[in-house]
């Protein structure tokens, strides 16, 4: 089976026709548990997200913020592999036929091997990779291997990003450009940064991918907020912390159901 490069571009183009921004919901991979991360994925996929990303759960994430980082621990203390992420992927996207993608440093993959990786993603239906700090420079690896195996291969733009890098990584990348809304880690914020709507105009100037925006997205307001400048909502920290903050599991999955459904509501532009 190949990868879902192109059901990533039709769910995106299918959201902009709708006039509105796709949905990305995130979670990390076998937080609380491998079960239950499933079914939480499933159920943001099923109440109103378009896209999921699948944290690969790693034991240094400069990016993310101290609620990533508390899932990141509890998956790796409960001995999650990448063998479970990929689990995580085939049973989200057999589900649902919704395009499932893995958010990962590029340490585990390289160690892994990432012919092998995406090969493996590839074949559990998965449609691609966020790589948050694989350098364009050194890319090439990887994107050789998404590319036989048709998954996008998106990298994220930061404010401080400069014109010419944006070019690069713009040039390189597939399925979408990840604008960071802010500089700093992961996590909920009050506002959304005034950085991000630029970041945006000048990330469109460099590319006609789509620009989907994250990193300090909370809740439904801000959500239809980013919705109004951007092709895409990325929600991971919020929904993340409604599974740290469940007594169970059941009602984690629950909540964040509720969440992603606010979320899409949300994302509907007005009527011109």
């Amino acid at each position: 089976m190949s990868g879902n490069l192109q059901l990533l571009a039709d769910t995106l183009a299918r959201a902009k026709q709708e006039n509105r921004a796709a949905v990305i919901a995130g979670m990390t991979a076998g937080f609380p548990t491998v079960d239950e991360g499933i079914a939480a994925i499933q159920a943001m996929l099923t109440s109103g997200a378009d896209i999921v990303e699948v944290g690969l759960p790693f034991s240094d994430p400069v990016l993310d913020g101290p609620v990533i980082q508390a899932a990141n621990d509890i998956a790796l203390r409960g001995g999650v592999r990448i063998g479970d992420v990929i689990r995580t992927v085939r049973e989200a996207y057999q589900a649902t036929g919704k395009p499932v993608l893995v958010m990962s440093y590029w340490n585990p993959i390289d160690r892994y091997g990432a012919e092998r990786f995406a090969g493996e993603l590839a074949e559990a239906g998965g449609a691609g990779c966020i790589l948050p700090d694989l350098p364009v420079q050194e890319s090439a690896r990887w994107r050789e291997s998404a590319a036989r195996h048709s998954l996008a291969t998106v990298f994220v733009a930061a404010p401080s990003t400069t014109d010419e890098r944006l070019r690069e990584l713009t040039a390189a990348g597939t399925g979408f450009v990840y604008a960071s809304s802010l500089m700093g880690v992961t996590g909920v914020r009050e506002s959304v940064s005034t950085a991000a709507s630029s970041l945006v105009r000048r990330i469109r100037a460099a590319t006609d991918l789509p620009v989907c925006v994250g990193i300090g997205i909370s809740d439904a307001g801000q959500a239809a907020e980013v919705a109004g400048f951007s092709d895409g909502v990325i929600v991971a920290s919020a929904l993340v912390k409604a599974i740290l903050d469940a007594p169970d599991g059941a009602a984690g999955a629950a909540t964040v159901a509720e969440l992603t459904a606010k979320l899409r509501l949300a994302t509907w532009r007005p009527a011109m």
